[in-house]
């Protein structure tokens, strides 16, 4: 703080907010306004209001054409002209669909609406009786005044009308009416015991909560008694620090400023809050726009909010007032206060905010100085952001800074890209192609109606009184537009709004199914895009993130090196993994760990309470085991590695930004709040180990070192991001004083900063050890310090000072001098946490792969964890040849080139041309699995080059399994976006982090799952669950259902159009094509609404060919999707042509029997008039097509059966009823001379007979000599051949397919190609059925694994990780009489000793130990030498050898 220098060469800053000063000239206008203009506070996310909602709500559903297209043909009805006999019914169709669609739309908007009157009426506290001079009193137009007052009658009147008739009821009961409370008295706050005097009233300081109220809390030298909140241990011996003195930060209030100390904080709504107002929130309330932190009701200036309405996460993150504005504390404050915020744009990044706040620092005692320019910045972390609730913090005072539409969370809402299905994008063609079609028949109709008049001798001369238009030119137009209102059902209206229906419902069943609910954190699948679920069946690529993904995201600390030393036992699942494609038995070698790990923690934990009797160490929830540890902390192995270990200890408890909560004072139990898992796990060790943080101040935190309280001022903070990839802690020890840098992160970033020639040794053994941690699953990170002297410290704090008051580029400048302190470090070691596997995550990869899904795993982490994960998990086997794709050198685009040639011929004879690349787009069978392919960020980049990228593609597709790793978030969209586009496949993505949001969008499904740190993958995806096994479900039998469902409709929806259509067409062979109507007009009006609209829809929703089990027992019924076999053109003109071949029956089989004569009825009338014909065509028509329809149907059941009927019966019943009146005119009596003739029903027989053979012949051969998979899986389920799955539901267990099953999907297996099956040999270490998940803080279990488990997933007594010895055999180590220590068995399985295969990490020169002991500090000027043996084929068959 200090002065603030301003970079004169900055653009000038966009938003200035001046407060209890007056505006300079440039920012007023001539009228004397301010020229800034910020948006409201007041929001409305609902699209109507009362009064717009008619002409806006229709003015949307016209963007249609299919509306619109009606709308038009509605109109045409309209003039006689055209030959609609009723023009009035002509409009019920598209009537009811809008009434159908507003309703709908009104819904919606009216929820919409009470939650933005609920927000924008929410109380708040906010400064009044005071002079903001950034905006002025609004002048209300005309236009407004009427909304508003039309919406406030429309209120009242709602009001008053629910009002009385609850005083109608209460008066009717002979009772009292109660007293009905007004929304501002039933609002629940903690101050809500306030008058609303008292709410007027300047603010007094509050005390800080009790203890019971306020779990967090700071130290403050202030008060007279000593805070009972903070974490205590059993008497303490607290070490009084000598601190510097304090920094002076300057105050914002002008101590000789004249007020008229009349301001006051009044109860105000949110829509009243303006930009520069002062406002105050409380406890548990929401904060209503984003507002600078002034002042806190702790002296330290911390808050702490929750900010899940933003980025989903659970957790607290604490919030800091800025030091000038802290005396800021009362409403007279407000008033003396004199500053100005200098602001950037509003932008819609979360974790990102630029401003300073600027003042004349005045002495108190010299009013007539002019005073000291001062500048304090302001970040992300002194801005609370509208949304987020204040917890834990009794009041805040801030000022707004944005507001309504301009506040971070309104420019983040509705991010997510719309997506539309295939189907539906592929239906926008065959409607085209059907309004060709109706342009045709109207074509034809208008030509051959003027050309019959213009020949003239005809028989109409005789029997018309002259032709409508008066000429045949103007016949032949007036009779194409009436054809168009005659053979308007051709285009199908009711077809959208019937698939929104379908896909409702299969948004609510996915939503309804149980075994896709998660319990643990009561979260079902949440279908988010309900327009999409029949993408889910059609495909072909999975695209998923590993960490919190594949994995649980609960960190359990494992293993560390320390000074060359490797400690921790832990018996991995990729360790597993890598065992058993060695020959390993991993059940003998599973069952030696979990006995010595029991040993090991009995011994641990004892060696822990004999060292200090920790009142916060949890037996329990120990994960890292390393007696060995203890020991050498005790200096078994001298007085040096002893304080390597204790020191060590000490920076994981001091290097991070973790909050400390006292969950439980008898036992004293802390828990950790963290951004990140894997700190709270870094942190819960070195609490277990006697290094526990107890308590964050103002200026430090406090952390119990073995029973001692010992303060550490934290100076500085630099924070983690994924461009940093490490963070940083700048600490004042309390025994020295002495300044201590202490840093964090990825291995390769540490290396490449230590100090140049120095510690040679120990960067080797530490690499090694690193390299051994990796190959076990494991996430590695390094740890590093530097000593900082006095000089050095203040000179880089001012530049870090003068880059975090910029407003523009602060985070580059910051960086960059971050970048310079963060150099010449020293390394300390390196830790390793594990993120165990997901329940089911190997079972499901695998019943994907067997379903013909590719999947792809895209990671940030290291390779060989990536690859031994990938073993563990079933996406690699022993037989597959491991690609590892990485130039010599890294920006080499022609080497690259030159790399992916050799491997495409090497491997698989081909040379990458287009012509190869067009057979892969049409190939859609699964690769062999003889291939991987591993490829790392940085090469990746290379690939993905324009001219790269089709060659990289057709590698991949050769590929059964492919591995991004060390990727950015960008870099996974785009091998997303490259593997759909370029060949043409319906590609998945799943992801839990933010890092997976961009990956989530690019794809034609994304699926966000619920994670423990956060949901923002959830917010932005089109479909969230709970755990990575609920994909299988949701992809193999929803996903599949719905496509099934959603082609077979659709075709049939077009079939019956058809029929009906072309059956008016046959008509006006014989009557010139002048537009005649065959049938009785409420027939063609009727015929989409009830006659046959039921039966196709009912088939969208509930059709089956099998049910869940066998879906999942059979996951090769999904190919169909894959191969997009239940929508193809094919299928679309063959329906039509057997619509087209149907109508030609259902006409001319009626016109036979009348063509040489009519019959007559009972009463003695002809029945061969135009209507009795007319009903004679239209039943068989409905007969035939809903006896169609069901035909084509899976699930023959009594709901089908019944519809059916009905839908045909009512055609019947409305002939009857309609004919019965005189209303009906010609058709009056219809139903009584029709269906009291005997021919009737004879041709109505036959006709049906006659039109549905040909598909019932077709369907019997089909069946019968060509059958496909589901018609023999549906034949084996009739024999009961799948009984065992509902005799065993639950258990998961898949039934061989039948040999007799059809070999064009469900291929034979190759008798040496491994075969995945659910034994125990395949899943030893990780069973669903006993490895639940665990959380990071407080609730792992007493052993390695997270329920109590052995590391393994079994639970048992006790847990393994077999002790290690050093890899340094010239150090003392204590003889233990135990089990081969953890790292030899490493060194044995990787066979070290013996000339095998290099690992990937050595011969790709990717992070490990061959490269990290070579790699020099790039920071420091020294050239890095880097061999590399890079892009050799891996067989890991050969490490067996």
């Amino acid at each position: 703080m200090g002065p603030g220098p301003e970079d004169e060469d900055e653009e000038d800053t966009q938003r200035r907010i001046f407060v209890n000063m007056p505006l300079p000239p440039e920012c007023i206008d001539e009228d004397g306004s301010p020229k800034q203009w910020f948006s409201r506070n007041k929001i409305r996310t609902a699209k109507y209001t009362p009064l717009i909602f008619v002409p806006k709500n229709l003015w949307l559903q016209f963007h249609n054409v299919a509306n619109v297209y009606f709308l038009f043909v509605t109109i045409l009805a309209i003039f006689p002209i055209f030959g609609a006999s009723n023009p009035a019914l002509g409009s019920v169709p598209l009537i009811v669909i809008l009434l159908i669609t507003a309703t709908k739309d009104a819904i919606e908007d009216y929820r919409r609406t009470v939650l933005d009157n609920e927000l924008n009426n929410t109380p708040i506290h906010i400064l009044v009786d005071w002079h903001n001079p950034n905006v002025t009193d609004e002048n209300i137009s005309l236009w407004r005044r009427i909304k508003k007052a039309t919406s406030r009658n429309i209120r009242e009147g709602v009001a008053w009308y629910k009002a009385q008739k609850q005083d109608y009821k209460i008066k009717k009961k002979g009772g009292v009416p109660e007293n009905r409370l007004e929304r501002s008295t039933t609002r629940s706050s903690v101050y809500s015991v306030m008058s609303e005097h008292s709410e007027s009233i300047q603010m007094t300081p509050v005390g800080s909560p009790s203890a019971d109220k306020q779990r967090f809390s700071f130290t403050d030298d202030t008060e007279q008694a000593p805070r009972s909140t903070h974490l205590e241990v059993p008497n303490p011996k607290r070490q009084s620090i000598n601190k510097p003195p304090s920094r002076f930060y300057g105050n914002v209030i002008d101590p000789h400023k004249t007020t008229p100390g009349k301001a006051k904080f009044k109860k105000d709504f949110w829509k009243n809050v303006r930009v520069g107002d002062f406002i105050r929130v409380y406890n548990d309330e929401e904060i209503p726009a984003d507002v600078v932190i002034l002042s806190t009701a702790d002296s330290d200036g911390a808050c702490y909010v929750e900010t899940k309405n933003l980025d989903g996460e659970t957790n607290l993150k604490v919030r800091h007032a800025l030091h000038a504005g802290r005396r800021v504390r009362h409403a007279k404050d407000c008033e003396a206060a004199t500053f100005t915020l200098e602001s950037e744009n509003p932008h819609a990044n979360l974790y990102s905010y630029s401003g300073v706040v600027k003042w004349q620092q005045k002495d108190p005692t010299k009013p007539e100085d002019e005073g000291e320019e001062m500048a304090e910045p302001v970040s992300i972390n002194n801005l609370l952001l509208r949304g987020c609730t204040l917890r834990n913090t009794q009041w805040v005072i801030g000022l707004v800074a944005f507001t309504g539409d301009e506040t971070k969370i309104m420019m983040n809402a509705g991010i997510t890209p719309s997506k539309r299905s295939r189907i539906t994008r592929e239906l926008n063609w065959n409607v085209i192609m059907n309004f060709c079609l109706l342009l045709v028949m109207c074509l034809v109709s208008g030509i051959v109606q003027g050309v019959t008049w213009s020949k003239g001798n005809e028989s109409l001369n005789y029997f018309e009184f002259g032709s409508i238009g008066g000429s045949p030119p103007v016949d032949g137009l007036v009779t194409f537009w009436t054809a168009v209102i005659l053979f308007q059902n051709l285009v199908p209206i009711s077809l959208y709004i019937s698939i929104e229906i379908i896909k409702l419902a299969q948004a609510f069943f996915i939503f309804s199914d149980v075994h896709m609910y998660y319990e643990k954190i009561d979260y079902p699948c949440t279908p988010k895009s309900w327009n999409i679920s029949d993408d889910l069946g059609q495909i072909e690529y999975i695209f998923s993130d590993k960490t919190g993904t594949l994995t649980q995201n609960v960190m359990e600390f494992k293993k560390c090196t320390v000074n060359g030393f490797a400690y921790g036992e832990a018996y991995t699942e990729a360790q597993a993994g890598m065992q058993k494609r060695q020959g390993i038995d991993i059940e003998v070698e599973g069952a030696k760990a979990r006995e010595q790990i029991a040993r090991d923690r009995v011994e641990m934990i004892s060696e822990l309470r004999r060292i200090n009797d920790n009142p916060y160490l949890d037996d329990e929830a120990l994960t890292f085991v390393a007696p060995d540890f203890i020991h050498d902390i005790c200096g078994v192995s001298g007085e040096e590695q002893a304080k390597a270990n204790a020191h060590f200890m000490l920076v994981l408890a001091l290097c991070h930004t973790v909050l400390p909560d006292k969950s439980s004072d008898d036992p004293s139990k802390i828990e950790f709040k963290a951004q990140s898992p894997d700190e709270a796990a870094l942190v819960a060790t070195a609490r277990d180990c006697g290094f526990a943080l107890v308590e964050r101040t103002g200026s430090g935190v406090v952390v119990n070192v073995q029973g001692e309280n010992k303060e550490y001022q934290v100076l500085n903070t630099l924070e983690f991001n994924s461009a940093r990839k490490r963070m940083s802690a700048i600490i004042r020890m309390p025994d020295t004083g002495k300044i201590f840098l202490f840093c964090k992160g990825a291995d390769s970033i540490i290396y490449s900063r230590l100090r140049a020639g120095e510690q040679q040794e120990l960067r080797r053994s530490t690499a090694e050890h690193l390299e051994m941690f990796a190959r076990e699953g494991l996430r590695t990170l390094c740890i590093a310090q530097r000593e900082l002297s006095e000089d050095e410290y203040k000179d880089w704090s001012r530049k870090y000072d003068i880059a975090a008051a910029a407003v523009h580029g602060r985070e580059e400048k910051m960086e960059e001098v971050s970048d310079a302190i963060e150099r010449d470090l020293f390394l300390l070691g390196g830790t390793a946490i594990e993120d165990r596997l997901q329940d089911g995550v190997p079972e499901t990869i695998a019943v994907l792969a067997e379903a013909g899904i590719k999947l792809w795993v895209l990671t940030g982490d290291k390779v060989e964890t990536a690859i031994n994960i990938g073993f563990s998990c079933n996406l690699l086997d022993n037989d597959m040849d491991l690609i590892m794709f990485k130039p010599d050198e890294a920006d080499n685009i022609e080497e690259a080139g030159k790399l992916l040639d050799k491997y495409l011929m090497d491997n698989f004879g081909l040379t990458g041309s287009e012509e190869e690349l067009n057979r892969a787009r049409k190939d859609h069978n699964p690769p062999a699995p003889t291939h991987a392919l591993v490829i790392d960020g940085d090469a990746l980049k290379i690939v993905l080059e324009e001219e790269l990228k089709m060659k990289f593609l057709l590698l991949c597709k050769q590929c059964k399994a492919v591995l991004c790793c060390r990727v950015s978030p960008s870099q996974k969209a785009a091998v997303c976006q490259m593997v759909k586009k370029g060949l043409d496949v319906m590609t998945l993505s799943i992801g839990d982090g933010a890092n997976d949001v961009a990956m989530i969008q690019e794809a034609d499904v994304g699926v966000g799952i619920a994670g423990v740190e956060g949901r923002q993958a959830v917010m932005c995806s089109d479909y969230a669950i709970g755990q990575f096994r609920y994909l299988s479900r949701l992809v193999l039998v929803h996903g599949r259902w719905s496509y099934r469902r959603v082609g077979e409709m659709t075709a049939n929806f077009f079939y019956k159009n058809i029929v009906w259509t072309f059956a008016l067409f046959w008509y006006q062979l014989y009557n010139s094509f002048d537009g005649s109507y065959l049938f009785e007009y409420t027939y063609i009006l009727l015929y989409n609404l009830a006659f046959t609209s039921v039966p196709v829809v009912l088939m969208g929703i509930l059709d089956q060919d099998v049910d869940d089990k066998v879906s999942l027992a059979v996951p090769q019924l999904y190919r169909r999707g894959i191969l997009r076999q239940e929508w193809t053109q094919l299928k679309f003109w063959v329906y039509m042509i057997d619509g087209i071949y149907q109508s030609v029956i259902c006409f001319f089989m009626t016109y036979l029997l009348f063509h040489t004569g009519g019959f007559a009825s009972e009463s003695g009338r002809d029945l061969n008039s135009r209507e009795l014909m007319g009903v004679y065509v239209g039943c068989s028509a409905i007969v035939v097509v809903n006896s169609y329809v069901m035909m084509n149907q899976f699930r023959w059941d009594w709901v089908f059966a019944l519809v059916t009927v009905i839908s045909i019966l009512m055609i019947f019943l409305w002939t009857g009823v309609y004919s019965a009146f005189t209303e009906s005119g010609a058709f009056y009596k219809s139903a009584e001379h029709v269906y009291g003739a005997l021919s009737f029903w004879a041709t109505t027989f036959l006709t049906v007979i006659v039109c549905l053979i040909p598909r019932f012949s077709a369907k019997v051969i089909q069946k019968l000599y060509f059958p496909r998979d589901i018609d023999i899986i549906r034949e084996q389920v009739r024999q009961g051949k799948f009984q065992h799955l509902y005799h065993n539901a639950g258990t998961g267990s898949k039934s061989a397919v039948s040999s007799a099953a059809s070999s064009e999907l469900i291929m034979k297996p190759d008798p040496n190609q491994q075969i995945y099956v659910q034994d125990d040999d395949r899943r030893p270490i990780y069973p669903p059925s006993v490895a639940p998940t665990a959380t990071t803080t407080g609730k792992r279990a007493s052993g390695n694994g997270s329920n109590g488990s052995d590391g393994s997933g079994y639970t048992g007594n006790g847990t393994f990780t077999p002790h290690r010895y050093s890899m340094d055999t010239g150090r003392p180590r204590p003889s233990m009489d135990r089990a081969r220590p953890s790292m030899d068995r490493v060194r044995m399985s990787l066979d070290l000793h013996r000339p095998t295969r290099a690992s990937f990490e050595v011969t790709s020169d990717f992070t490990s130990a061959a490269m990290l002991a070579r790699l020099e500090s790039s920071q420091s000027g020294i050239q890095i030498r880097r061999q590399s043996m890079l892009g050799d084929e891996i067989r890991f068959d050969d490490m067996r050898r």
